[in-house]
């Protein structure tokens, strides 16, 4: 059975800065996310869980952000199990990435 990878916030820069199609999706609450998040971020929650899968595309990387790079670990192993090929936690979550902007 595959499994997520790590990804930290110093490839995710590198990797949007190319021309690299991925997806992001952020778990934070929608607060949270409307107060700021990565630029084409998609605030994935259980509302939307099942339309996202439904209409994303499994082949493309997709990096989950949450806080602080905990809880995207168990929501990425999640969308392993559904079928993404390419998935990855992002190493101190959002924290992290807003540091590296500062």
């Amino acid at each position: 059975m595959s499994s997520f990878q790590h990804f930290s916030v110093n490839q995710l820069i590198q990797l949007s800065q190319s021309d690299s199609e991925i997806q992001i999706v952020d778990i934070r609450d929608a607060a949270s996310f409307e107060t700021s998040h990565i630029e084409n971020s998609i605030n994935l929650n259980n509302e939307n869980l099942a339309q996202f899968i439904g209409q994303a595309d499994m082949d493309l990387p997709l990096i989950v952000v949450c806080y602080h790079g905990i809880s995207s670990q168990s929501a990425a192993q999640y969308l392993v199990e559904q079928g993404f090929d390419d998935v990855y936690s992002l190493d101190g979550g959002f924290q992290a990435w807003r540091e590296a902007h500062a």
